[in-house]
């Protein structure tokens, strides 16, 4: 399972960067990029220097989990593809398996079926990656290659007597 304790090797950080980079260019988006459903920022391909990308991260994951509830009420278990128009851009929001939130953010120089076709086989490849990040972490894990997180053992009243 991916979550905050997502553990990002090297290669596969490559494989993720050079696959947004791809999907950037054959959707003709403005930006893409990853989030896990925490709401943390992974990666992402495009013109980022004006957006708020923590914020961003964090409310995509925020969208995810309240269309989530609503796809509950109405007896769904998650709603996996999500669409926004606006005026000037537009943002196509999917779940990867589960996991992993990828956002296009694009405007009239592409369309939405262009851009559902390439996230469509792009979900296929981030679904491998990120499948071999979990068992590769597994891995490591029972092989003992992974320490204890470090401040484990730091409590939440030792933080208030540091602060004090």
């Amino acid at each position: 399972m991916i979550g905050s304790d997502l553990v990002m090797y090297e290669e596969e950080f490559r494989r993720i960067d050079e696959e947004l980079q791809k999907l950037l260019q054959q959707s003709n988006a403005k930006v893409v990029f990853l989030v896990d459903k925490n709401g943390q920022f992974i990666a992402s391909a495009g013109d980022t220097h004006n957006l708020d990308t923590t914020s961003l991260a964090s409310l995509t994951a925020g969208n995810i989990a309240a269309t989530g509830g609503i796809a509950r009420l109405l007896g769904e278990k998650e709603f996996t593809i999500l669409f926004h128009e606006g005026e000037k851009d537009n943002i196509h929001i999917s779940l990867i398996g589960q996991r992993i939130i990828l956002v296009v953010i694009f405007d009239s120089r592409s369309s939405l079926g262009l851009v559902r076709l390439r996230v469509k086989k792009a979900s296929e490849l981030f679904t491998k990656i990120f499948d071999e990040i979990t068992h590769k972490a597994e891995k490591e894990k029972k092989e003992g290659k992974f320490e204890e997180f470090p401040f484990a053992e730091i409590s939440d009243e030792d933080i208030d007597n540091l602060f004090r």
